[in-house]
């Protein structure tokens, strides 16, 4: 018994349109993806206000205050009492100017020492930053994004720590990605 099959050629022919039509209109359309930043890459990083913790004092056994990168209340560990005596406390700021999209990333170093006027030495670790670390610049080079850091002193007893004015230099990276 020999069977006779017959296959349809006109249906598998019918495809055929519609695949060109597929490939062709997907070849004309705009593919869109973030561009790279314009290369060399260019940061620049202006402090704008030092990293301030006001009047305050250690106390018998001293311990910690910490000013926030908002720049809300001071917080303090140990026997650090925060005073009001007009001193303001406020973040570091620094003023970033980037190309929008370039990721940076801030680096705190180890705790760097801060001298006293009449002897003693504090000891300031950078802590947070806001915006949070890392960061996405979002506006054009031309204008600047802001960039708040806060930072926690330690501060030995007051017969280490005698009264007066500290100052120093804190070493901050800003690091692009």
């Amino acid at each position: 018994m020999i069977s006779e099959k017959t296959y349809n050629t006109k249906s598998a022919s019918g495809w055929l349109p519609l695949i060109m039509m597929v490939v062709l209109f997907g070849s004309v359309l705009p593919l869109m993806a973030q561009e790279p930043p314009p290369r060399p890459v260019i940061i620049t990083v202006n402090p704008s206000q030092p990293l301030a913790f006001g009047a305050f004092t250690p106390g018998a056994a001293g311990g910690t205050i910490t000013v926030p990168p908002d720049g809300s209340s001071r917080t303090t560990s140990g026997t650090v009492i925060p005073l009001n005596l007009g001193m303001m406390h406020t973040p570091a700021m620094f003023y970033i100017k980037a190309n929008p999209g370039t990721v940076i990333s801030l680096l705190a170093g180890p705790p760097s020492p801060i001298s006293g006027s009449n002897g003693g030495t504090l000891y300031l670790q950078l802590d947070d930053t806001y915006p949070a670390s890392p960061l996405v610049t979002m506006v054009p080079y031309q204008q600047q994004t802001t960039v708040l850091v806060g930072g926690t002193l330690t501060v030995g007893t007051i017969g280490s720590n005698p009264p007066g004015n500290y100052s120093g230099t804190i070493n901050v990276t800003f690091v692009q990605e």
